[in-house]
Parts: C-alpha cells; sequence; structure tokens
C-alpha cells in the first residue's frame, strides 16, 4: 500500500511539472523573438527572398529544436506556390513590455494593408490579423491567414478537427476544384472546424489552434506542388475591419526539455597526420562534462577506449554553447567512434587513404547526370534521355524572366525575338536543381576542372562519353580521363554560343513556368523538335513543331561574360592538348579573339541578376591569368599589371587568379602578393575566431558551402605561394565542415561521401526524395538571428538543398587538394 501511494505521489508530482511546463509563458528574449523552454516563435525574423515563397519568414514555429512551421501571414490563396503574390514588409514593432510582436504589411498591387500582431498569453500565442480599411472587393474569398506545417513532421501523425479526426496523408490525396478567378485548380480542405489539434499522439510536435473570430481549415499544398506544405487557414471576413482573424495558439512542450548534445566531426573520416577536433553543440540549458573518450572498434566489434581527453569550452555562438575535443594525438589507422555522456557517434576511419575516393561520387556519377543534351544512362537506370535538342529561341527584348533572366531593349544579335538559333544544343550542363544552361557556371566548372586536371593529373576514367552520339554511360570505361570529357563538354556548350551568336550569352532557360518546375526526365520538357510558327500548335513535320515549348536564349550583350568565356577557353586549350588537339586550336584561337574584341570597343556593362557574369574587372583578370599561362604573350603580363589595384582592394576574390600568375610576373609582384598575404591573415585570423568551426559563414538566404569551400581553395594557393604565412588549417576546416564539422547535425553534405550523408536533397530527383551521389548541397542555413537548419527529411528547401555544378567541381578541387597537403 504504501508503495502504491509512493508511487501515486511521484505521477502525481510528474503531472504536476508537466503541467507547470506547458503553462510557463512565452517570453520575448534578447535575440527578439518568444522563447520557452522547447519552444521559440520567430515573428518575420526572415523576409521573403527573390523567389517570393522560400518558406522562411511570417510566424514560424521551432518545437523541441526543429522547425516545424512557417510562413504564418497573410494569402491570397489556400496553398500558395512559389510565384503567388507575397506581402511587402513595411515595418516591425517589438514591444517587450506588452509581450507582443507586430509586422505591418502590404499588398501594394490591390492596396490592401494590414498588420499581424503575435501576443504571449497564458501557456501559447494570440495571432492576429487587423484591417485599418475593410478587405478589396477582389480579394474576397482569396484573401486569408496562413499558418504552413512541415509535412515530414506531421507524416505518420494524426488531427483532431473539432471532434474529427483523420491521418495526415503521406502522398496526397486530397480532392480539388477550378478557382475560375485565379484560373487554376485548388484544393478542397481536408477537415474544417473551430480548432485543430496537429499530432495529439506526439507530445514533441502537438499543437493547437483555436479559432476566436470564423472557421479554420486545413489543407494539403502538395497536390498542386511537391514542395506544398500542409496549411491551416482563417478566411478574412468580407466588410470587417479592426481584428477580423483571431487564433489562440499552443505548442506543447516537454518538461525540462534539453536538446541532446550534437558531436560534429568528420563522416568521412581523418588523415593520421592531420588535426582532428570534434566539436561539442549544448543546449543553452545543458551541463557540460569534463572529457570525452575515443573508442577504437577491434576485429570481434568490440569499443576499446583509445584516447581520454578533456571537453574545453570554446564559447557560445547562435543560440548553441560549443566546446571541444581533441583527438589529434591519435594517429593508428582503423575505426574509431566519440563517446560523450553516454552518447556515441557513428564510426568513422583515420586512415592514410581516406580522401583518395572522396571525389569519386562527384566525378563518376554528379556530373554525368547533369549533363545537357545527351542520353545518360547507369546499368538498368537511365537519368534521362537526350534533352533539349530544340535548343534554342532567341528571347524578346525588355523581357525579364521569373529566374533571374533578362533580356535587355534588343537582342544584340542578328536573331529576332522567338527565332531560333541555331547550334546550341550541344554540350552544358544543368545548372542547378532546375535544367537552365548558365553561362557564368558553366565556364566556372571548367576552369575548376582544369585547375584539378593541371594540379592533381586526375585520369580516372569510369564514364563512357560520346559526344556524336549524344550518349554517357556511367560505370563503364572508355579509354579517356572524365575529367577531360566533362571539360569537353562544357566547351562544346561555350564555343557554340560563340559561333551561332557571337559573343557568351547570359544562358539558356525555360521560357514557361509550367516547364520551369517540370521534375523527372529532362528529355520530357521540350518534345526536342525545332518550334515552326508556320506549323499549328499540334502540327509537326518530324523535324520541327508548332509547340512554343522551345527554351529561350538570353542574349544581352556583357563583357564580364564574354572575358569569364575566353578564360575558360584559353584554360582548356592546355587541358585539351593532345586530347582534342582540333578543339584546344580553337579554344585559344577563341580566347584571342574575346580578347582583342573585348579591348576594341567600350565594355558592355548589361546586368541583371546573377546571370551577367561576375564584376567586370575580376571577369577580365581570369582571362589575362589564363592567356599568360596559355601563351606567355607580354600583352597579358602587362594587363595583370595593370589590374594589381584592383586585386589590392579585393583580395579575397582575386588571390586565386594572382597566385596563379605568379611564375610568369617576377619578383616585385610576388613582393606585392607577399604583402597582401600578410594582410589577408589577418583576416583569416577573424574567421578562424568568429566562429568555432573557422570558416566564414554565411548569413543569407543561400546557405554557405560554396563560399566556404572557395575560401578554403583560396588559402590552398595561398598557402601554396606563401607557407609561412597561410597556414595547412585554414585548408582543411572547410572540408571538415562539408564532412560534418558544422553546426545543427554532423551529416556530410556531399551525398555518398561518408558514412552519413545527404540522401534526400533538391536536384531534379527532389521529388522522390532521393539524392544524386557527389552532389553537394548548400549546407546549414542559418535563419535569422541563430536558428541553423539543414532539413534531411524535406529536399524542397532549395537554399539548404540545392545542387550547384560549380561547387561540385570546386569540391573536387579541395578534396585533391587537402590529400595532397597531407601526402607532402
Amino acid at each position: 500500500m504504501r508503495t502504491l501511494v509512493f508511487l501515486l505521489c511521484i505521477f502525481g508530482a510528474v503531472g504536476a511539472l508537466y503541467a507547470q511546463s506547458s503553462r510557463e509563458g512565452l517570453r520575448i528574449d534578447s535575440a527578439g523573438y518568444f522563447e520557452k523552454r522547447g519552444l521559440n516563435i520567430f515573428v518575420f525574423n526572415d523576409r521573403y527572398g527573390l523567389f517570393g515563397d522560400e518558406k522562411a519568414s511570417g510566424v514560424e514555429i521551432i518545437h523541441h529544436g526543429v522547425r516545424t512551421a512557417t510562413n504564418g501571414d497573410v494569402r491570397l490563396s489556400p496553398t500558395p506556390m512559389q510565384w503567388d503574390s507575397i506581402p511587402q514588409v513595411l515595418r516591425k514593432e517589438v514591444d517587450k513590455e506588452a509581450n507582443s510582436i507586430e509586422t505591418f504589411l502590404s499588398y501594394p498591387h490591390y492596396h490592401f494593408n494590414y498588420s499581424i500582431r503575435v501576443q504571449a498569453q497564458d501557456s501559447g500565442v494570440l495571432i492576429s490579423v487587423h484591417l485599418d480599411k475593410p478587405l478589396p472587393a477582389e480579394l474576397a474569398g482569396h484573401a486569408g491567414f496562413n499558418l504552413e506545417f512541415l509535412p515530414a513532421a506531421y507524416f505518420h501523425k494524426l488531427y483532431l478537427m473539432d471532434q474529427a479526426s483523420g491521418i495526415f496523408p503521406l502522398y496526397p490525396s486530397g480532392e480539388m476544384r477550378r478557382d475560375s478567378d485565379l484560373h487554376r485548380f485548388e484544393p478542397l480542405p481536408l477537415a474544417s472546424g473551430r480548432s485543430i489539434t496537429l499530432a495529439p499522439e506526439d507530445p514533441l510536435q502537438k499543437v493547437s489552434i483555436r479559432s476566436l473570430k470564423g472557421d479554420l481549415a486545413l489543407y494539403d499544398g502538395r497536390n498542386q506542388a511537391q514542395n506544398g506544405w500542409f496549411v491551416v487557414r482563417g478566411l478574412i471576413p468580407t466588410g470587417d475591419t479592426g481584428e477580423v482573424v483571431g487564433w489562440f495558439l499552443h505548442a506543447h512542450t516537454l518538461p525540462g526539455w534539453t536538446r541532446k548534445p550534437m558531436i560534429a566531426y568528420s563522416q568521412l573520416g581523418y588523415h593520421p597526420a592531420q588535426k582532428k577536433t570534434a566539436i561539442l553543440e549544448l543546449d543553452r540549458n545543458d551541463h557540460p562534462l569534463a572529457g570525452a573518450t575515443l573508442l577504437r572498434i577491434s576485429e570481434d566489434g568490440a569499443a576499446v577506449r583509445a584516447f581520454e581527453g578533456p571537453v574545453t569550452r570554446w564559447g557560445s555562438y547562435l543560440r548553441y554553447n560549443y566546446f571541444l575535443f581533441d583527438f589529434s594525438a591519435v594517429r593508428q589507422d582503423g575505426l574509431y567512434m566519440i563517446e560523450y555522456g553516454g552518447q556515441r557517434t557513428s564510426p568513422f576511419r583515420i586512415a592514410r587513404d581516406v580522401y583518395d575516393k572522396a571525389w569519386f561520387p562527384t566525378l563518376d556519377d554528379y556530373f554525368p547526370v547533369a549533363m545537357d543534351h545527351v542520353y545518360v544512362k547507369e546499368a538498368y537506370r537511365v537519368w534521362h534521355g537526350a534533352s533539349h535538342l530544340d535548343d534554342a529561341l532567341q528571347a524578346p527584348p525588355d523581357h525579364v524572366h521569373f529566374d533571374l533572366y533578362a533580356q535587355g531593349p534588343s537582342t544584340d544579335d542578328r536573331f529576332h525575338a522567338f527565332e531560333h538559333i541555331p547550334g546550341l544544343n550541344v554540350g552544358g550542363w544543368f545548372d542547378a536543381g532546375d535544367f537552365d544552361i548558365r553561362t557564368q557556371t558553366q565556364y566556372a566548372v571548367i576552369l575548376s576542372m582544369v585547375d584539378s586536371w593541371e594540379r592533381f593529373g586526375l585520369t580516372r576514367d569510369e564514364t563512357s562519353v560520346d559526344e556524336k552520339a549524344r550518349f554517357v554511360q556511367l560505370h563503364t570505361p572508355d579509354g579517356a580521363p572524365d575529367i577531360l570529357q566533362q571539360i569537353e563538354h562544357g566547351i562544346l556548350q561555350l564555343m557554340a554560343q560563340q559561333r551561332s551568336v557571337g559573343y557568351a550569352i547570359n544562358g539558356i532557360v525555360e521560357a514557361h513556368l509550367s516547364q520551369y518546375t517540370h521534375l523527372g526526365d529532362a528529355s520530357t520538357k521540350t518534345d526536342n523538335l525545332i518550334y515552326d510558327p508556320k506549323l499549328g500548335p499540334l502540327a509537326s513535320d518530324g523535324f520541327s513543331s508548332g509547340k512554343f515549348d522551345d527554351r529561350w536564349a538570353f542574349t544581352s550583350r556583357s563583357s564580364a561574360l564574354n572575358y569569364g568565356s575566353a578564360a575558360a577557353f584559353a584554360a582548356a586549350a592546355r587541358a585539351l592538348r593532345h586530347y582534342n588537339d582540333t578543339l584546344a586550336d580553337q579554344c585559344l584561337a577563341a580566347a584571342r579573339r574575346i580578347w582583342a574584341d573585348e579591348h576594341s570597343h567600350a565594355p558592355y556593362t548589361f546586368r541583371h541578376g546573377n546571370t551577367t557574369g561576375g564584376p567586370l574587372d575580376e571577369e577580365e583578370l581570369k582571362a589575362a591569368v589564363e592567356l599568360l599561362i596559355t601563351t606567355g604573350d607580354t600583352v597579358y603580363k602587362d594587363r595583370v599589371w595593370q589590374l594589381v589595384p584592383d586585386i589590392e582592394q579585393k583580395f579575397s576574390a582575386e588571390a586565386i587568379w594572382a597566385v596563379k600568375a605568379l611564375p610568369f610576373m617576377g619578383e616585385a609582384y610576388r613582393d606585392t602578393l607577399e604583402r597582401l598575404t600578410r594582410r589577408y591573415k589577418a583576416q583569416v585570423d577573424r574567421v578562424r575566431s568568429s566562429n568555432p568551426f573557422g570558416v566564414p559563414m554565411a548569413t543569407g538566404g543561400w546557405a554557405g558551402d560554396g563560399a566556404i569551400i572557395r575560401y578554403s581553395i583560396t588559402n590552398y594557393y595561398l598557402h601554396e605561394a606563401f607557407p609561412g604565412i597561410i597556414d595547412k588549417e585554414s585548408v582543411f576546416c572547410g572540408l571538415n565542415y562539408i564532412f560534418g564539422c558544422h553546426p545543427g547535425s554532423n551529416i556530410s553534405f556531399a551525398s555518398a561521401v561518408g558514412l552519413r550523408s545527404k540522401e534526400v536533397a533538391y536536384g531534379n530527383n527532389r521529388a522522390d526524395f532521393t539524392f544524386i551521389a557527389g552532389g553537394v548541397v548548400p549546407g546549414e542555413l542559418i535563419l535569422h538571428p541563430d536558428f541553423p537548419e539543414n532539413k534531411e527529411d524535406w529536399p524542397f528547401l532549395w537554399g539548404e538543398n540545392e545542387y550547384v555544378i560549380d561547387v561540385g567541381a570546386s569540391y573536387i578541387f579541395l578534396v585533391n587538394a587537402v590529400h595532397k597537403l597531407l601526402e607532402k
């Protein structure tokens, strides 16, 4: 009996503690958002981005360390798609005394202004929408307050709407209706009522919403777009002013919840000679232990203590406290795990050959899959057919595209709007998770691959490429180095632009949004027949068709793009020598011609988005250096000297090219670079001390892996030139970061590289929740002010998960650079 009473007392105490924890109110913390243990509520900490809806704005919920809801805002559709109208944020007012945050917004096109107020109350928040004037008539029945919930967080979970229950669908299966006003189909609600509880059975994800005005409706946004989320919505009534929508939201929290320590380490492993430091990421409420242990896995599977060491405090960064565990003293080859506080990492290797094969998937798999205008086969699988054989139509003047392309006031060439430009249907790679050919990225890949070829001699041959037959087969050697075949493939596209148009164009991209959002086989985006306006929309003569589905070429002249292409031609002329001598000769001739032409007139300075090249002087420096290396001509040497003042101003951006010119420039130039490198060393020191990972962290809408790899490669070049100034660790840190030494998680950001790597990523495969081996994703996105995120269960966040070809090429270089430094 006493035991029963004791147990009842214990259960009662635990229940009281849980109830007390649930009742604890949210407060606006020093970072400017609502916080309680296990819960944060952001209110417009980030704004809508370049592409409209980026799922990182409005009212957002971070629930037990996971961002599960976003985009709490007034929208004009139940399940808005990426390019639907978004409001402008006018201002935000934070009132800590009243414990409220109010944001003022506008849809200028509709002359519609409103505010959203979030105020902590009891154990939750009141969310309300306020209007000074009634809703415009054209928005009646369309404007409502939406809060979007991450589908992956609620898969395999239930919901309650009033007294009715349902299962969150794993695959979209709801009903649709035609919305005549929006001229599209919209989903019907999965359920409606006055209150909803999401995941009532799961204390980690349970969220309750009660409407104080009007009904709620639950929608599945994936019916019309695979990247849609579950949406809870309340319509704004017509004719009302003041508070027109009112919700009480309560997110349940576990009492005393503390995030489990995250042990950041390299999923690939370590070379015996390199520094080895694991980084412990601890919740603010966690208390660090004194030390950690390195365990060695023996042949019989036993974990034997190999090293014990202290855990030293680094400090606070973002929302976590960081501690370091240095086990550099361990140099014996073997399999190891790190143990801290009863938690063990996955195994990793310490071995001399640890980096030997880390770049193989990127060259063997990722780049062949990204090849445009060819058929790509892997064993039984066809990645895609020969695509975009109808390239390309001339983009019309004064046209702004939805993906950062634009055509200026004229075509700048001999072609008229929508006229077919012959010869562009060769070579090139899909730029990223979509299917465009972005010239700036194409020549960046070529330049990086030439550097890898020349510095590291990468003769690996695992892929067959037949350009004439437009056929590529993975895991099938054909006697030619794969990296040369990739360089050739990129050059074929750049050369086609010069032959067909006369200069480097901005790029080639789908004209219509319905094509741009295509997921699946690239060869099915168009009919692969050249558009002929004389034929009917469904007519074809077998060679051309009346279907207006061809990609558009954006051709506004840009001297920056032309210089960047000249640099690639000059570099490729060296790499392709003795492999394809005819093409090598053509490359050098094209580089010389572009240089002479660009110096015969004022530069073309058309700029738009990120498709018209880098800064003009940077692109010219690349061309001058590559032509100097290829030819040794003094005209290029003289131009490098003339660009030294620009190198001084932007040394971190131009250091690679400046160093590459060193063998041709003399002692005075070397002295100048040494002085600039010493100055740059202070920047490296600042970066190293700014965060526990020792790399430059990005804080914008695109995560920073690409910039981190470029930073590490810059340090490699400077270390090779001036080893007494720039050390090896400033090179190693970038690759460690990619392989798992980063905030948020310890996953490798290179798919299929390391024991645990990105397996759900934003390639053109993203609808299948899969990966392309060797692709490198952007990585940890820092949501303002302090939340690092990289979702492994949801591929559609491009700022975190989108593969990009130039990052893949630079990753190949960095792996080989690190390997070379460690083998010295």
